[in-house]
């Protein structure tokens, strides 16, 4: 019995693998009845640096020279609900759901986060004009990862 556990182990070790390239992220975990697995690709950066041993101290970067967009701090700004790849429209070769300068009502669906082989439409929070969309069409996007900002 323990081999077949180990096998169906080794199948969804295989599986979220796959969901890590096919996403781009670079860890996932995920917990089943007793066991839990986690999945970790490296990226092929150096590891991050401790102050004791960095060479030089990073300057301070000054956020007031960025533009809201840049920091995802803009009041209008929706962001990702979900880990997943964003679709600007409906089916490939489609009009956009929405574009720059459009003015929505709020429900409307401003794109969609596939998740696991799932299309989850996402709704505008409130209703505006579109001023900025922060994502290309099929862009893997993070949890909480702005797409665009309506005003």
């Amino acid at each position: 019995m323990t081999d077949k556990k180990a096998i169906a182990d080794h199948d969804l070790i295989r599986q979220l693998a796959d969901l890590l390239t096919e996403t781009g992220l670079t860890e996932i975990e995920i917990e089943r009845d007793d066991t839990r697995v986690r999945v970790v690709r490296s990226t092929g950066m150096a590891p991050p640096q401790t102050p004791a041993t960095a060479a030089s101290p990073t300057p301070p970067v000054d956020r007031h020279e960025e533009k809201p967009s840049e920091t995802g701090v803009h009041p209008g700004t929706v962001h990702s609900p979900m880990v997943g790849t964003a679709y600007r429209a409906p089916e490939p070769g489609a009009a956009p759901f929405v574009n720059v300068g459009d003015t929505i009502a709020e429900g409307e669906t401003l794109l969609i986060v596939e998740a696991m082989k799932t299309m989850n439409q996402i709704p505008a929070p409130h209703a505006g004009r579109i001023v900025e969309i922060l994502v290309e069409d099929g862009q893997p996007v993070e949890y909480d990862e702005p797409l665009m900002i309506i005003e």
